[in-house]
């Protein structure tokens, strides 16, 4: 589930949890905090640069995150002289990077997960073998010269 989509809990349930992702921001609060008109907010909005969350009423509630990403797209459009299809590639690419980094965090902390299993395993297997058993050594790697001679039978 999204961490936007939480909702407060009923009655007698926890109390709501203030983070970035938390949308409590009215428009007209939302542009001062920007330094936006609400009308650019709304443009934002209809371009998907900015997607705040709904009321049932359908009004606009921002979060902190969303107030930043507002002040980052007004910098990269004003400082950087980037247009607002660009800004919307430039948000999706670094959405894609943020979440394939997360995949790799994930997935290296499954490898070393595997590695830990592995090395346990190996420990167990180690601790299993008999103790009454002499180790072979191959005699080119002793450096020791054996001859055989058999023993020869009276006939």
């Amino acid at each position: 589930m999204d961490p936007r989509q939480r909702r407060q809990p009923p009655f007698g349930g926890r109390a709501y949890e203030l983070t970035d992702e938390t949308p409590v921001y009215v428009i007209s609060v939302a542009a001062q905090l920007s330094g936006l008109h609400p009308q650019t907010l709304r443009q934002y909005d209809r371009l998907g640069l900015v997607s705040p969350d709904r009321t049932a009423g359908r009004g606009r509630r921002y979060s902190a995150r969303d107030i930043e990403l507002l002040r980052t797209v007004q910098q990269l459009s004003q400082t950087e002289g980037i247009n607002l299809a660009g800004i919307k590639r430039i948000i999706e690419l670094e959405n894609q990077v943020a979440a394939l980094q997360a995949r790799v965090a994930e997935l290296a902390g499954a490898v070393e997960g595997a590695a830990v299993a592995m090395q346990q395993r190996e420990a167990q297997v180690h601790a299993s073998y008999r103790r009454d058993l002499v180790p072979y050594q191959d005699v080119q790697q002793a450096g020791a010269l054996v001859v055989w001679r058999p023993k020869r039978t009276s006939e």
